[in-house]
């Protein structure tokens, strides 16, 4: 029965319905020479569309054996140095990027019917720039990384609900308080595609790659 009605559930949803979304013509003859610039004016239109958390993104590792692994995390930064987020490097995904330093993100904002894709080696920040970024952040954010062993087992919610309190005293008394396993890491794309929806089904995809003299090559592909 559950499967059945999931089926019934899953064939009453629409994908961009004009109600909720509003899909742009993209011309890709238009578009920068890099993929930087146009991300980062799809990004301001995403938020100035209302999507919601536009920062936040699938970030797709491999584990030492190539199972692949997948989570949202958020954005921290994009320049010139690569796409950044942040973790920490005992986490199952630092781990997974220590051994294999290479990943993939995916930004979808629906409210447009955009996806972004990147992936490409990722490098680990030095510490003092790993903790600049997390004392720039909230005091929530300061007392997350304080708290726990991410990834590591917990044996009740008691144990959190503890180690959570005390982390927030610490970080509101301190807030310069190190977390020494907190790790920036950048993304540094050797693809990067941009993909627009069409209420047609001709979607818009195009791929920007890495070329060894710094610059970018432009390509379209098949929906």
């Amino acid at each position: 029965m559950a499967a059945t009605d999931l089926h019934t559930l899953l064939k009453s949803l629409r994908v961009w319905s004009p109600e909720n979304t509003d899909l742009r013509p993209f011309d890709p003859a238009t578009a920068p020479d890099a993929p930087l610039p146009l991300f980062t004016t799809w990004f301001a239109e995403a938020v100035a569309a209302g999507q919601p958390e536009p920062h936040t993104v699938s970030l797709a590792t491999a584990d030492a054996e190539g199972r692949a692994d997948v989570r949202i995390v958020m954005l921290h930064g994009a320049d010139a140095g690569g796409w950044s987020f942040a973790s920490h490097v005992t986490s199952r995904k630092g781990h997974q990027l220590n051994a294999r330093p290479y990943a993939a993100l995916v930004f979808y904002w629906p409210v447009l019917g955009r996806q972004v894709r990147l992936r490409g080696p990722v490098t680990a920040a030095p510490s003092e720039e790993s903790q600049a970024d997390l004392h720039a952040r909230s005091t929530g954010a300061l007392a997350a990384a304080l708290t726990g062993l991410q990834s590591g087992r917990l044996s009740s919610l008691e144990e959190l609900r503890e180690a959570s309190e005390a982390a927030w005293e610490r970080a509101r008394a301190d807030p310069t308080a190190l977390s020494p396993t907190w790790t920036l890491y950048h993304l540094r794309p050797e693809e990067a595609e941009f993909f627009q929806g069409d209420p047609e089904r001709r979607h818009v995809r195009l791929r920007y790659a890495a070329q060894p003299d710094g610059g970018w090559r432009r390509e379209l592909l098949w929906p």
